[in-house]
């Protein structure tokens, strides 16, 4: 495998790991924090657990994961030059 197919695998695997992150991040800890840190005198909720991929759902995971991934991706290709995107 060429220099450029190896740095394009890594974009990739990259990319979805922090779209991963990010978006168990907004899921788990955004909607547990969000009512405290913005919201207090509006809405109160009874309880403000964490909630889990199962419960948010898989396909909803999914469809939030991948456009934070494909961002990742083309900010990833501009700075290692891989050019997964046509210029």
């Amino acid at each position: 495998m060429s220099s450029l197919t190896v740095k394009r695998v890594i974009v990739w695997v990259v990319s979805l790991i922090l779209g991963f992150l990010t978006a168990l991040g907004v899921i788990t800890i955004g909607f547990a924090l969000l009512p405290h840190l913005v919201l207090p005198p509006i809405f109160t909720p009874v309880s403000s657990e964490a909630i889990s991929i199962e419960r948010y759902g898989t396909i909803y995971f999914i469809t939030t994961m991948g456009p934070l991934a494909l961002l990742y991706l083309v900010w990833l290709d501009a700075f290692m030059g891989t050019k997964i995107l046509p210029d």
